[in-house]
């Protein structure tokens, strides 16, 4: 039953109950980071250690999001949503009430359990919410917490940490929890068409295992050396083996943990397909500026979180545009317009240097959060516009694992090279300045200091200028990526409008083939 037939839905405090529950799990994603320092020094840990309190939630989240869709068509998505923000608070608690790093990490990974409902069941719900010519709106506003959250998360996290206590950075989800639990109770309706199929726990192991081992390579990799590590070995192996026996196994299913034939859908595979790159990007280029700005132009934290703060200001623009402008524009072209914005962006990003203007950083930043505004609602819009709306609850949940793989595979992929590439690009510039240049013999006679003075200033400048040069490969690396993207909106197609009965029968007869 959609429940944008009821005339009773009272759609605008609906979409502010989700929207709260989406930007408090969001932010708590990103002001963990703030706090990790004080944490560690408050534990008495090593950086190793330390960085489960990010680990631990971003697998158990990765791990649990796929039975989102089975819970959601079982108990009903307001019952699994309640439960989810009830959890989501009580062990936000638990982790600043925490004495020792072994009860941090326990209580991230339940947090990280129930926080894997909330993107999921807000889109779905959304979807349902709004008729069809009204999903753009209704993607852009879930948009907003998705991209803004990210921005709020460090300056909160850097605000209570600098004048509170770390432990406030978790103790802030109790309000937050509370105010979300009290208007989901009171205005998400509940679910009547509940599906009661049994739960397929060999494909749960099967899958839960291969993204958690995913998730665990890619979040752990660069730290560890990769594959000189036996642990990032052993991880890689069960994460392969794994990933390929589920679509092996779900074949051979009638319904199994996670239906494959969601992909048959031309809309959503692209979409995918897309989302993976684009949360390869977003959270990519979030992770290379902080310390970017913080190691290389010595900027204090908090100034690095203002400079960031107008990418979230063009995202919200660009959002509340772009509801508004799907109603009468394809949306194909306004996410491939988005992707050649977020091109330009980022290559203007790679051009970066040690005396950049602040001004430039903060206009690429603003330039991106609008291109960034441009793609999501689109294309969260077209990819559910031929999908049969009694599978969002399966659907969602995917779209949404899909982007945070996107965003751990693009996290691994950008330091990695930046440590790479800064090696290189030292031993290529050191080269220039052997005992037989003239550029070094200068140099020395230039510069008023003692010899082995002047050689160590040198380095040190080569090394700024190396790490600097890592820097502007991966922006130029992401915007590559992004211009790969052009051709596929095109390969998409959407109508307008809400779908006449005709249409609906079509639907219900392509939903039962795929059944």
């Amino acid at each position: 039953m959609n429940v944008a037939a009821q005339p009773h839905i009272h759609r605008g405090p609906l979409t502010i109950a989700v929207m709260l529950a989406t930007l408090m799990q969001v932010i708590d994603m990103t002001i963990a980071n703030v706090a990790l320092p004080h944490m560690q020094g408050s534990f008495a840990v090593t950086l190793d250690q330390i960085k489960w309190v990010l680990t631990s939630y971003i697998v158990a989240t990765a791990v649990a999001t796929p039975t989102i869709g089975w819970l959601a068509s079982r108990f009903g998505r307001r019952n699994v949503l309640l439960i989810s923000i009830i959890g989501f608070t009580a062990f936000s608690f638990m982790v600043g009430s925490s004495v020792s790093i072994g009860e941090v990490v326990l209580a991230r990974i339940l947090q990280g359990t129930a926080a894997a409902a909330f993107s999921p069941l807000a889109q779905a719900i959304l979807l349902d919410a709004y008729p069809r010519e009204r999903h753009g709106t209704a993607m852009a506003i879930l948009g907003v917490g998705i991209l803004v959250g990210p921005i709020l998360g460090p300056i909160l996290g850097g605000f209570l940490t600098q004048n509170y206590n770390w432990r406030w950075c978790f103790f802030i989800n109790i309000p937050l929890g509370l105010a979300a639990f009290l208007m989901v109770w009171n205005f998400v309706p509940r679910q009547l068409n509940r599906q009661a199929r049994n739960f397929d726990w060999i494909g749960f192991v099967l899958l839960s295992l291969g993204i958690g081992a995913l998730q665990f390579t890619l979040d752990q990799g660069s730290s560890k050396n990769w594959f000189a590590s036996t642990e990032i070995v052993v991880a890689a192996v069960v994460a392969a083996v794994m990933l390929w026996m589920y679509p092996w196994y779900a074949s051979l299913k009638r319904h199994p943990f996670v239906s494959l034939k969601l992909f048959r859908d031309r809309n959503f595979s692209i979409a995918c397909i897309m989302m993976l790159f684009t949360g390869l990007v977003l959270l990519g280029t979030m992770s290379l500026l902080p310390p970017l700005m913080q190691e290389l132009l010595n900027f204090p934290v908090f100034t690095t979180g203002l400079i960031m703060a107008p990418r979230g200001i063009g995202a919200l623009l660009m959002m509340l545009l772009v509801g508004r402008l799907i109603q009468r524009v394809n949306p194909r072209f306004i996410l491939v317009f988005g992707l050649l914005t977020n091109v330009f962006a980022l290559f203007e990003m790679s051009r970066f240097t040690l005396q950049v203007d602040p001004f430039f950083i903060i206009w690429t930043g603003f330039l991106q959060g609008m291109a960034l505004g441009m793609i999501f609602v689109p294309l969260a819009t077209v990819a559910f516009s031929t999908l049969p709306s009694r599978l969002r609850n399966e659907a969602t949940p995917i779209y949404n694992l899909i982007r945070n793989v996107g965003a751990s595979i693009g996290i691994s992929i950008v330091f990695t090279l930046l440590s790479r590439n800064a090696q290189i690009n030292h031993a290529a510039l050191a080269a220039k300045f052997t005992v037989y240049s003239e550029r070094l013999s200068f140099f020395l006679h230039t510069v008023p200091l003692p010899r082995d003075m002047a050689l160590a200033l040198l380095n040190g400048e080569i090394t700024r200028q190396s790490v600097l040069i890592g820097y502007n490969d991966d922006f130029m690396l992401m915007s590559a990526l992004m211009l790969l993207l052009l051709p596929l909106p095109f390969l998409m197609h959407y109508r307008y409008g809400s779908e006449s009965p005709r249409e609906e029968t079509s639907n219900e007869g392509s939903e039962a083939a795929m059944e």
